[in-house]
């Protein structure tokens, strides 16, 4: 008998790099790297989650 195991590979979100999922402390990214410049972008919020605006309370002097 075989053993028919699949090792799942995935692309990285940043670079478009083919990684193992298994034992990719990463993970989705392929590196530390990567994973850094996502954070980076969502800090700067280039990145947004789309929602219902929040309402701007103005102050009354």
């Amino acid at each position: 008998m075989s053993d028919n195991v699949k090792i799942l590979k995935v692309r990285c979100p940043r670079c478009g790099v083919h990684v193992n999922w298994n034992g990719n402390e990463h993970r989705p990214f392929c590196s530390d790297r990567c994973r850094l410049i996502d954070l980076g972008r969502w800090a700067d919020e280039e990145y947004r989650v789309a929602g219902d605006p929040v309402p701007v309370e103005e102050n009354e002097e």
